[in-house]
């Protein structure tokens, strides 16, 4: 398993599935086109850039290098990483038809093809990374009282407000988040200092 101090940034859940047998790395979904709406995650991705840095992996389709382009254009500081995926014709098995274009995404290529393109991009596992550092786990949220408890969803709404962060994001994706972007001693000092 190849691990990563830089976030990864795929289009859907099916991909993040795929790249979390492959890959020791926080992964955030674009969920498709709706990146174009979400100035949140924008932001989130851009902290992350700045933090850690980030690897986009889009699709070899239209839609996948329109989402990479936008996210080029949206975040231009910090450190970016494209990975290009192969055109390999297909079908992924849960779908009934072929993309327009006839090409596999990400979650339907091979394992060795994935780590092809990460290595063509010079994408290798880093050791001196906030992933091995001491991560920020969900106990650590329910001891803090942001997840699990009364008003936790209003402790952590605090959190994320106060770490320029989506208001949406969850109990079960924030760890990997913080783990990424603060250190574990400076996550409970901010939120010993919000409550």
């Amino acid at each position: 398993m190849l691990k990563l101090k830089e976030a990864v940034v795929v289009e859907g859940k099916y991909d993040k599935i795929k790249l979390s047998s492959i890959l020791d790395a926080t992964i955030i979904e674009t969920d498709g086109f709706r990146i174009f709406s979400d100035e949140q995650k924008i932001e989130m991705l851009r902290i992350l850039a700045k933090k850690c840095g980030l690897i986009i992996i889009t699709d070899s389709d239209f839609a996948g290098f329109r989402i990479r382009n936008y996210l080029k254009n949206k975040i231009t500081e910090g450190s970016i990483t494209n990975v290009y995926l192969p055109d390999v014709l297909g079908k992924e098995k849960r779908k009934a038809r072929p993309s327009k274009e006839g090409l596999l995404g990400l979650e339907g290529l091979k394992q060795e093809d994935i780590l092809s393109a990460l290595e063509r991009a010079g994408v290798t596992s880093s050791v001196s990374t906030p992933a091995t550092a001491e991560r920020i786990t969900k106990l650590d949220l329910y001891n803090l009282g942001l997840s699990g408890g009364k008003n936790s969803k209003e402790k952590r709404c605090e959190v994320l407000k106060a770490l320029n962060l989506p208001s949406h994001l969850s109990a079960n994706s924030l760890p990997d988040v913080l783990s990424s972007i603060i250190s574990k001693d400076d996550f409970y000092k901010l939120v010993n200092s919000l409550t």
